[in-house]
């Protein structure tokens, strides 16, 4: 009888027809099929940067409006690396974007630490100086630790000091470092579901990968809302094999380790969201010039992941708009120490 009646059900069940549609979100081309795979809906930092910047720049004019000063940001760069030059540049060039003042105080690599304390101290006082950022890395004479901890923690648009580090820790509201809040934006914006999801971040880098890992995996009813992910964290020295039987089952990959094209595509989940946070540069063997390049073989993976970020036009417009995001917060006194 259970046979019959399921012959029937086969014989009777409704023709359904296959179609496939696209969808268009700002930063993102969604294409949604039932008949094959395509390749990754690419996620553009670029776009995402945009929409962050306009709504920056609505609250810095209500702001202003309302009788304020315009906010304003104090970068100092000590050194002469170029990396560093570039991304401070494009930070100036953001800020002014959206109408937040700016200044960059330059010294050269010899400049002691305890000068730079006292710099960093000044600025901490000046009540007309709402967000401090030190550019990163200085000179290897200068402790790193002491410089972020020198910040005042209401002023820290980069989210390093211990105070904020903590906080985050804790599920409590911070200023974040702004890669990781950018990614995070990347994640919320694009619709991404994180709920009961497994992620792997490659990485564990104390500005990157440790901060990227608890707002993936805290629970979202605390003061800080998290993805409630499991996450799995790896690092440089993590056994290729090992890394791969991790990311293989991941609905989530941030890749953040530093080493060019360490996720493969015989290391992704069909459907995976894939971001790279990676920066390096390589050289083109065809051409012999010089390229940047992400952790992420992003032209095989892209044909198995279901969302992926570009290198460059990924999460690096995404850190410069979230540096502007924290220093209206930080202008707002948003956040409460």
């Amino acid at each position: 009888m259970a046979s019959k009646i399921f012959q029937s059900m086969i014989k009777h069940r409704p023709l359904i027809k296959c179609s496939a549609s696209f969808t268009h979100y700002s930063g993102l081309t969604k294409f949604s099929t039932s008949t094959r795979r395509h390749e990754a809906q690419i996620i553009s930092g670029v776009a995402l940067a945009k929409d962050i910047h306009k709504e920056v720049k609505t609250e810095v004019e209500e702001w202003v409006a309302d009788g304020n000063q315009a906010p304003h940001l104090s970068v100092v760069l000590v050194g002469e690396n170029p990396a560093s030059a570039t991304y401070v540049k494009n930070k100036v060039k953001a800020c002014k974007k959206v109408g937040i003042t700016s200044e960059v105080i330059t010294h050269p690599p010899s400049i002691t630490q305890s000068t730079l304390l006292d710099i960093i101290n000044e600025l901490n006082e000046n009540k007309n100086v709402n967000g401090i950022l030190v550019q990163l890395p200085v000179p290897e004479h200068i402790d790193e630790r002491t410089i972020c901890n020198a910040v005042a923690p209401e002023k820290d648009v980069d989210g390093f000091h211990i105070s904020n580090i903590g906080r985050l820790c804790l599920d409590q509201p911070s200023l974040l470092p702004a890669t990781p809040a950018g990614v995070w934006e990347m994640i919320k914006r694009t619709g991404v579901e994180t709920f009961a999801k497994t992620a792997v971040v490659c990485g564990r880098s104390k500005n990157v990968g440790m901060p990227m890992a608890m707002l993936l995996h805290t629970d979202h009813r605390h003061e800080r809302p998290g993805g409630d992910a499991t996450v799995t964290q790896t690092h440089r020295y993590t056994p290729r094999e090992q890394l791969k039987m991790f990311t293989l089952t991941a609905d989530i990959i941030i890749a953040a380790a530093g080493i060019p094209k360490l996720i493969t595509a015989d290391m992704v989940k069909e459907g995976a969201c894939v971001i790279d946070v990676g920066i390096n540069r390589v050289k083109d063997e065809a051409t012999q010039k010089y390229k940047m390049v992400g952790d992420v073989d992003f032209d095989e993976v892209k044909k198995v992941a279901g969302y992926i970020t570009p290198v460059p036009g990924g999460v690096g417009p995404m850190t410069v708009a979230m540096l502007c995001k924290n220093t209206m917060l930080a202008t707002k006194k948003a956040i409460k120490y």
